[in-house]
């Protein structure tokens, strides 16, 4: 069950819908998947790992095409054939090595810069695969009501973040490592609470990808 717990006081062609009513155009999904996984000390690179049926990026990806919402992937070229594999070129966004190592914040905004007009964004790095369909529409849901959303679990904040059409300017700025947590702490934002645990769940070593290989059958079954 998902439920919004806490509140705070472009043009694409997907609709989300909420227990059937039309909510307006959909925010789009950027997937954050530049980063060098440095801490993964397995054979290649952590997105490309098998999990699954397909790989961690795969696996992010589709969980993303089952919610419904416009995506854009942000990459690399060492992960472009990957992407590309499974979702449309046009939705794929190729930034070189020297970019993606000015942090996670400049691949934010990469995304957004991609998909000006969009109603907003939702934020979800390529290495959480445990993040669900129902948590990705859900958090798309409050952001018709909310500048600034996020997911969380028993209370403890997680992904994806979600930033309405207004946040534009802000997001465009971000640098550097911290991503967009500059702006969860300067604006009020609303959670999302789900019973989900993925949203909390990313893989940075080899012991992570042992317990998400275990977690997502689970998942599946949902």
């Amino acid at each position: 069950m998902l439920r919004v717990i806490a509140s705070a006081s472009g043009t694409v062609a997907t609709e989300h819908h909420k227990d059937g009513e039309v909510m307006g155009p959909a925010p789009v999904v950027i997937v954050v998947a530049a980063g060098r996984g440095s801490r993964f000390a397995g054979r290649g690179h952590k997105l490309l790992q098998a999990l699954g049926g397909s790989t961690v990026l795969g696996t992010t990806l589709g969980h993303v095409l089952e919610s419904g919402l416009p995506l854009v992937v942000v990459t690399t070229e060492a992960l472009g054939a990957e992407a590309t594999r499974i979702v449309a070129r046009r939705d794929v966004i190729v930034i070189s090595e020297a970019e993606a190592a000015r942090g996670m914040g400049h691949t934010i905004a990469a995304g957004v810069q991609a998909r000006s007009q969009a109603s907003g964004w939702l934020v979800l790095p390529a290495d959480m695969p445990l993040v669900g369909a129902p948590v990705l529409q859900a958090v798309a849901g409050a952001l018709a009501r909310d500048a600034v959303v996020f997911a969380q679990h028993h209370g403890r904040r997680g992904h994806p973040v979600g930033f309405s059409a207004g946040m534009y300017s802000e997001l465009l700025s971000l640098t550097g490592d911290e991503g967009a947590r500059r702006l969860l702490a300067r604006y009020p934002a609303v959670g999302v609470e789900t019973e989900d645990p993925g949203v909390l769940f990313d893989i940075d070593t080899e012991s992570d990808l042992d317990a998400a290989r275990a977690m997502l059958p689970a998942l599946c079954r949902e």
